[in-house]
């Protein structure tokens, strides 16, 4: 099959789909994750082609050699650089044999992933080792067969612009292009997706784009990006899928083939010519996508999946919740429609808690019975969340709201983190993804959100369940009661309410807001949302003066204020922050009458002004 003509007829016909992941496949058929996956090519071709062959049933036009990491750096640990031309060639010819036994007219792509080593001046591996390296493998790939290359998870421009320059050094044949990018939409060497796209449509190749290390939302965000800067070349996207944790040296997640196949389709609708799936994809996964593509008109959530009917909106729904733990306070008021009053807390800097828990019994003696702790807002170093929970509740008596952000755990620590918090009866949590760290005094600390506020709930849900993140038993099930958050402010209110609905899909029970200054703008928000099936407490952050509302509009991330709010504050001088608290008291009023509670947040720990907003409660 003459392969460059081939690849662009097939192209301009419609969209390509690729195939899933081979390394997912192959560990769960057995394989030991220390194993070299590449070097099956030579000693069980019979399951690597079966890998192959359940891709080509699932509907694939284009299946990849299981070549990814066969170059002499990455072999040289097991011993296989010497191997690296015959495992090449041999992962062509499996991938060959099966297209033509199965008869199906699909392209073969050979696999080339990155040396795994950095190139110089930061590593030792020079360009002419780099591009030495990647001609070997291209020519053996070319040798076996192959249709055509994806050069693929590149996270260094340079590198990537070396494996093509190599590949272009032996054929013709069309090259995809792939980078990967890090869950902040940019490249591990902090290369943003339109400069990706700008750089790598210079190079000699048919199609660009992005694959593995982040899920099908974020990197449909990437392809958003880069689409303006990728002059006319056809965009590619294989993102993972869902929910992480590391297998060698790659990321598997576990996320639904009904979930990665809409994003599929909205990929489409966005521009992109080849989709399909990067770790953690199966056959399940690309057959769900093959029904999208061939529906040629991709469904919108609107449309397709309607948010208030997957899950009923009763919050004294006990679905998931199978011990006999009695529920949490927060949980019996909202079930009771009760308006509820919690107030956020911030751990302290330092290691001691007396002014928090001084706080906290001056909010118990003006009726709150539930308080927020904050977990490391803006990225700063503070008391842990769970230690400040504990010894506020200890003194205080008081209900927590414990905020748990992903910032800072890898899948195992939230998942533990999680465990400890149910041992010690911290039960509500509002699940978030949390602020970076260069957001705060520490620009150089690494970031781990392996997932994201969506995935952290999909935990709290399976742990619910009595399962962990991939599915083994935990023992008896949890009995958490989560929610997460909203901005209806937000600068891209589609992605805001798209966001919004896939927390209360993933069994968020309630939603509470980031400050609000104008009920009548969350009122529009929901509407345009369809309403909210679970209960909204709004967030309420008294003004103390106008400077103080002019630093959070214009530089606290996700808090918005009105001009007329600001222009009050101006106008009222000295008398800003009587007029602050009167405005919040008369906020809070009206949201008692709308929605299920309001949530307030103190600002410089001055908990006596959220005293006196509450006064209004009272009367």
């Amino acid at each position: 099959m003459g392969s460059h003509h081939a690849f662009g007829r097939r192209i301009e016909e419609g969209p390509l789909l690729f195939d899933g992941a081979m390394g997912t496949m192959l560990y769960a058929r057995g394989v030991s994750l220390d194993a070299c996956f590449d070097v099956l090519n030579l000693n069980d071709p019979k399951l690597v082609q079966s890998i192959h062959a359940a891709y080509v049933a699932a509907g694939a036009d284009c299946i990849e050699t299981n070549t990814f990491g066969a170059n002499r750096f990455k072999l040289a640990p097991h011993g296989l650089e010497g191997q690296a031309r015959e495992i090449n060639r041999r992962g062509a010819r499996l991938a060959r044999d099966v297209r033509e036994s199965t008869g199906r007219d699909v392209l073969v792509l050979g696999s080339i992933g990155p040396l795994g080593k950095y190139l110089a001046p930061l590593g030792a591996v020079t360009p002419d080792e780099t591009r030495a390296a990647f001609h070997e493998q291209a020519e053996a790939l070319l040798e076996g067969g192959v249709d055509g290359f994806v050069a693929e998870t590149f996270s260094d421009l340079t590198e990537i612009a070396l494996a093509i320059e190599a590949i272009r050094s032996v054929t013709d044949l069309p090259i995809v292009a792939l980078m990967a990018f890090a869950d902040e939409r940019a490249t591990f060497t902090g290369r943003t997706p339109a400069e990706v796209a700008s750089a790598v449509a210079r190079l000699p190749v048919q199609a660009l784009g992005a694959n593995c290390s982040i899920g099908s939302s974020p990197l449909y965000e990437v392809l958003e990006q880069m689409q303006p800067s990728a002059g006319g070349v056809p965009l590619a996207i294989q993102p993972n899928a869902g929910l992480p944790s590391r297998v060698g040296e790659r990321l598997i997640y576990l996320s639904s083939p009904a979930y990665m196949a809409e994003y599929a389709g909205r990929m489409l609708e966005a521009g992109a010519r080849i989709v399909g799936g990067c770790c953690g994809t199966t056959p399940q996964h690309i057959a769900a996508m093959r029904e999208v593509l061939d529906r040629k008109g991709p469904v919108r959530r609107s449309t397709a999946r309607p948010v208030v009917r997957v899950r009923p909106p009763g919050v004294d729904e006990t679905a998931g919740l199978r011990t006999a733990a009695p529920p949490t306070l927060l949980q019996r008021k909202l079930a009771a429609g009760e308006f509820v009053v919690s107030v956020e807390l911030d751990p302290p800097r330092g290691h001691t808690v007396e002014k928090l828990v001084g706080g906290a019994k001056l909010l118990r003696e003006r009726g709150v019975e539930i308080v927020d702790i904050n977990d490391g807002s803006l990225g700063r170093v503070r008391m842990a969340v769970l230690s400040t929970a504990i010894l506020v509740r200890e003194a205080t008596g008081l209900d927590i709201n414990m905020h748990f952000t992903c910032r800072d755990r890898n899948l195992m620590g939230i998942q533990a983190d999680l465990l400890g918090a149910h041992a010690l009866d911290v039960r509500n949590i509002l699940a978030m993804t949390g602020d970076p760290p260069r957001a705060g005094d520490y620009v150089n600390a690494t970031a781990v959100f392996d997932v994201d506020a969506v995935g952290l709930m999909e935990i709290l849900r399976r742990l619910n369940e009595g399962q962990d993140a991939t599915g083994q038993s935990v023992g008896e099930p949890t009995s958490f009661f989560f929610g997460g958050a909203l901005n209806p402010t937000a600068e891209d209110p589609d992605r805001e309410i798209d966001r919004f609905h896939r927390k209360v899909e993933a069994g968020a029970r309630w939603v509470q807001t980031q400050p609000v200054y104008d009920l009548e703008l969350l009122d529009r928000f929901l509407l345009r949302a369809g309403g909210s099936p679970v209960p909204v407490l709004v967030g309420v952050l008294p003004l103390h003066s106008s400077r103080h509302a002019e630093f959070l509009h214009n530089e606290v991330p996700g808090i918005t204020i009105p001009d007329g709010v600001r222009a009050r504050l101006r106008d009222a001088g000295d008398h800003a922050l009587r007029v602050g608290i009167e405005m919040a008291q008369r906020l809070v009023e009206e949201i008692r009458g709308r929605y299920a509670g309001a949530y307030l947040m103190p600002s410089f720990g001055r908990f006596e002004v959220v005293a006196e907003v509450l006064d209004v409660l009272r009367d």
